[in-house]
């Protein structure tokens, strides 16, 4: 018995659907428990309908988009310059020099209570729910390069 949460979700092709019922292979649709075959059947067709004019639509709107100067796609092979990419590096950088900035005191805190060491620092801080940059939890290493990023910045 195959049991799937929505009947339109199994397949928009309504022949693999009457393909399955022909070879025996029964399922229930958790949306729809009480399905028989006529109305899989229905509902087949209707999903292969709607899946047609979902395509028809989409690709209307791709025409539309283009038609407006609109670039379709992701990368399109654009390599970024020497230059491009010093300047991501650098705001990368300012960034973590910011948030190190703004942790000191927090680090400094924790450490005039006694924390000795990063780890004790990092746990606190996880216990303070203060997020790591990426929003995770601290960990020795962590402590270890913002305290030397706040070192720098103290020079």
């Amino acid at each position: 018995m195959l049991v799937i949460a929505k009947l339109d979700r199994l397949s928009r092709d309504a022949a693999f659907l009457l393909n399955l019922q022909a070879a025996g292979v029964r399922f229930v649709a958790a949306d729809m428990p009480e399905a028989n075959e006529l109305v899989v059947g229905i509902m087949a067709v209707v999903a292969q309908a709607e899946r047609k004019m979902i395509s028809t639509r989409t690709k209307a709107a791709l025409v539309a988009a283009k038609a407006r100067g609109r670039k379709l796609g992701g990368d399109r092979g654009g390599v970024p310059t020497a230059e491009m990419q010093a300047k991501g590096s650098a705001a990368a950088k300012a960034k973590a020099m910011g948030r190190a900035a703004d942790l000191l005191p927090v680090i400094a805190e924790i450490r005039a209570a006694g924390a000795a060491s990063l780890q004790q620092v990092a746990e606190e801080l996880n216990k303070r729910r203060i997020p790591t940059a990426r929003g995770g939890m601290w960990a020795a290493t962590q402590v270890l390069r913002v305290e030397r990023r706040a070192e720098a910045l103290k020079r």
